[in-house]
């Protein structure tokens, strides 16, 4: 269990939270959510004793903290195996120290009672199951056996944060916190985890984008805004429906007070004078001082306006793709690639090579040749690209506004570029930003703005949910299900593709599986299933 008591922190005259107090108990898992700034990541951190708040205290008793490190190049120098067993450091600690008094060519006295007093410490801690235990949490992360006597230096990015999270998980610790923990992991890595963790007995706080993780493992949200924190109990989605309704019935208590105040003051103005309603006046007067109309609080949480409105609907030819295919630096990524894409498609293109969906996309947007094959787009149609790597649209020194009016309708100005940049949450002074020192969140809001002046009637975008928080992830999952036209997206967010696809297209190094259901539907499907293994040998894992 861990208690925070009248934590407050803030930066300058900007308050994260204040006077926050929570206890998480033993046997939950709370999913700790707010907008991009409101201070997750950093009550985390308060939580961990990285940092220290400004007034208040963090209680953990005699239980052990394990967090996700962030620092990827930490642990570069120890081997994949070891690095795992350090999550609990005072283990790590007596298995080095017991290794190095075996390991003497001469046994003292002295030494024989210091290692009796280890191995009954590292017999209580379990040491004995420690390998096994790292080796199974490794396993189930995607590290296989050969890599665990590699040294963490040797590893890709992805594979180092696998690592780093089987770290934080190591030992049963009683406290969890984890940070993005669902990052760099492909769907089978991800259902372990979701296992893990249910079957995880002490407390878990996480922080997660993810709003299908969010759902599965989730037994409370807590909920940074307002400067405060405050709790709910359900998954993700409970919370969005409960806060949402707490919201509403806040706006109408305020909207029923403000609308007595006008009726009070109506009366008042009008009888004020009329001896005969003087009294009831005067009543009326103290009644309106009583009244106490509350400001609504201003939320950190902000939801972009994001709407596609296509100029025209689609013809009856929108693409034909056929016997495409692509090799990038000798490696071929896809083969005879045959695709007919038909009104009212909005297909997911999943599978475990990411290159190959990015490949796909600046082939049919015209960016990059194929090897062999041909396409076509029909003759109505106008199609707008999302690429996953955007910073060639920001390298001049225009600031928002003027480069929003590259985009903008030749007619408008100044005034409809402010009003645009403002409902995708670029109000005020912000407007005027220069794009060369925009975060990738902003980037990203930006991108959608180019995609939106567009008014195409086919979308593409290749992981438009990158750099988002979750606010600005929702407007555009809502923004997508509600276009009208045809879309074609690879994302990494399953919540994303199993509510907005309609069709799925999994793209395998030996061909292609496609079939027109929703996702979670594919998922399961056992022809799908079947069709993967053939394609693959035997060795495939579906991977957004």
């Amino acid at each position: 269990m861990i208690t925070a008591s009248n934590v407050t922190l803030s930066y300058g005259k900007r308050v994260l939270f204040k006077d926050v107090n929570i206890k998480f108990t033993p046997g939950n898992c709370y999913g700790l959510i707010g907008a991009n700034g409101a201070g997750k990541s950093t009550f985390l951190k308060i939580l961990s004793g990285e940092i220290e708040a400004d007034k208040g205290d963090i209680s953990v008793g005699k239980g052990r903290i394990a967090v996700l490190k962030q620092d990827q190049f930490a642990y570069d120098e120890h081997t994949v195996l070891n690095t795992v067993i350090m999550g609990h450091k005072k283990l790590f600690d007596i298995m080095a120290e017991r290794e190095a008094i075996y390991s003497k060519p001469e046994f003292s006295e002295e030494d024989g009672i210091r290692s009796a007093e280890l191995e009954a410490d590292f017999a209580e801690m379990n040491g004995y199951e420690a390998e096994s235990e790292a080796a199974v949490l490794l396993n189930g992360l995607g590290i296989p056996e050969e890599m665990r006597g590699k040294q963490m230096k040797e590893l890709e990015g992805g594979e180092k944060v696998r690592v780093l999270l089987a770290q934080a998980l190591f030992g049963n610790p009683d406290v969890l916190l984890l940070d993005e923990p669902t990052n760099h992991l492909d769907l089978k890595s991800i259902s372990w985890l979701e296992e893990f963790l249910f079957r995880f007995q002490n407390t878990v706080i996480v922080v997660s984008h993810d709003r299908h993780f969010l759902n599965q493992v989730c037994t409370h949200i807590a909920d940074i805004d307002f400067s405060r924190l405050q709790v709910y109990v359900g998954n993700y989605d409970f919370w969005y429906q409960a806060s949402q309704l707490h919201l509403k019935q806040r706006q109408d208590d305020v909207k029923k007070t403000q609308d007595k105040a006008t009726e009070l003051k109506e009366f008042i103005q009008r009888f004020s004078s009329n001896a005969s309603k003087a009294k009831q006046a005067t009543s009326r007067k103290k009644l309106l001082e009583k009244l106490t109309i509350e400001d609504m609080p201003v939320s950190s949480r902000k939801y972009p306006w994001v709407v596609f409105k296509p100029e025209r609907p689609c013809g009856d030819i929108i693409l034909e793709v056929k016997g495409l295919s692509k090799a990038v630096d000798g490696v071929q990524i896809f083969k005879d690639l045959d695709l007919i894409v038909r009104k009212n498609d909005k297909i997911a293109f999943v599978g475990g090579n990411s290159l190959a969906k990015t490949t796909l996309f600046q082939i049919l947007a015209g960016e990059l040749e194929p090897d062999e094959g041909t396409f076509r787009w029909g003759v109505t149609i106008t199609n707008a690209y999302f690429p996953k790597e955007n910073g060639d649209y920001f390298k001049s020194d225009l600031n928002l506004i003027e480069w929003l009016g590259q985009y903008s309708p030749p007619t408008e100005g100044e005034s409809f570029a402010r009003g645009f940049l403002g409902r995708m949450l670029f109000s005020g002074d912000e407007a005027l930003k220069k794009t060369s020192v925009l975060s990738g969140g902003e980037r990203v809001r930006c991108m959608l703005s180019r995609m939106m002046l567009a008014g195409a009637n086919v979308l593409m975008l290749d992981e438009p949910t990158n750099h988002l928080d979750l606010e600005s992830i929702t407007a555009l999952n809502n923004g997508l299900i509600s276009y009208t036209e045809v879309v074609l997206f690879a994302s990494h967010d399953h919540e994303f593709v199993s509510t907005v696809a309609n069709r799925i297209i999994e793209i395998l190094p030996n061909g292609c599986i496609d079939r027109d259901m929703n996702f979670d539907d594919y998922l399961e499907d056992a022809d799908v299933i079947a069709e993967r293994d053939r394609l693959c040998n035997g060795h495939a894992e579906l991977s957004l």
